[in-house]
């Protein structure tokens, strides 16, 4: 049994991607290290999918970085959009985000991993989580089968952003975000349930996209659908992002779990807004002063390994 187990958590932000590619590359930079050789275990939603995904396939984050960089813009065009068309039909057509990660992963499949995944999904037709995992366990037997490209789809697919995917068993599937948007929870259950791995022996460095300083309304406080109707997905995806690193810092405590997510002003950044120079620049200054807690916390473990059950 191993006297430690380091798990990476990323998570969901659409274009915000920038924000925590950019921070994982001033830490491999400024440490001189690779981020991967010290996780055992890395798991992302949506945008931290993507990421998760490309570390898994030996993509150093400052490439994953310019990944977002190129191929934003083209994902999430700057057109005029018809507010009253937003009310029925999906903001963006899913085909330039599809290219976008053929180009990047091709025909490669998940289990050509060479870390330990779980990536998060929902299934809005049977209402029920989907993880997609790398073949860590002998019962693991079929997602491993999966071409990167479409487990990249099937957690990006953020209701009213894109539509549902189903090219994955024809499941309809949605963005993991409407569970568990930080995914710290899921690693941590991962790695005792499948691993058996004690608590005692788990850190976790969870990495947030930039959190949004925001005044809730008084109308709230007693507020039907037309006063919540613009609120309810903000507050819910805050409210399990936030519940789930509470639970993690109760089970673990506050020296085994490292959260990064800076304050920002609201408005600043949106899920699908490019403001590159401002990302970069947040990055590059949290990621300075974030650096020796990190190298003190979690550099000096080197994850064994990872041998998988099926290939």
């Amino acid at each position: 049994m191993p006297n430690r187990f380091q798990i990476l958590s990323l998570d969901g932000g659409g274009i915000k991607g920038i924000f925590s590619s950019a921070v994982l590359a001033h830490l491999e930079e400024d440490l001189k290290i690779k981020i991967t050789d010290h996780f055992d275990l890395i798991t992302g939603t949506s945008t931290g999918g993507i990421i998760a995904l490309g570390l898994g396939i030996g993509m150093r984050p400052r490439k994953i970085l310019r990944f977002y960089v190129e191929k934003g813009q083209i994902i999430f065009p700057n057109g005029r959009f018809s507010k009253l068309k937003q009310l029925w039909r999906n903001k963006y057509d899913s085909g330039p985000l599809e290219m976008a990660l053929k180009e990047c992963f091709g025909d490669t499949l998940l289990g050509a991993s060479k870390k330990r995944l779980v990536i998060p999904s929902y299934k809005i037709g049977d209402d029920d989580v989907y993880l997609f995992k790398t073949p860590h366990h002998e019962r693991l037997t079929r997602d491993f089968k999966v071409p990167i490209w479409k487990v990249a789809m099937a957690t990006t697919a953020a209701p009213a952003y894109f539509p549902s995917f189903r090219n994955v068993d024809h499941i309809r599937l949605v963005d993991g975000g409407v569970w568990a948007n930080n995914p710290t929870m899921v690693g941590i259950v991962e790695a005792v349930s499948m691993f058996q791995i004690p608590l005692e022996s788990i850190a976790v460095f969870s990495l947030g996209t930039t959190d949004a300083l925001k005044g809730r309304s008084k109308r709230l406080d007693r507020g039907g659908c037309c006063q919540w109707a613009m609120e309810a997905v903000d507050v819910i995806m805050r409210g399990q992002s936030i519940g789930a690193n509470t639970q993690a810092l109760h089970l673990l405590g506050k020296d085994k779990l490292l959260r990064l997510d800076p304050k920002v002003q609201d408005g600043l950044f949106q899920l699908d807004r490019m403001n590159e120079e401002e990302l970069l620049s947040k990055a590059a200054h949290i990621s300075r002063h974030f650096s020796p807690d990190f190298k003190a916390t979690f550099t000096e473990h080197h994850a064994a390994e990872y041998k998988p059950f099926h290939k």
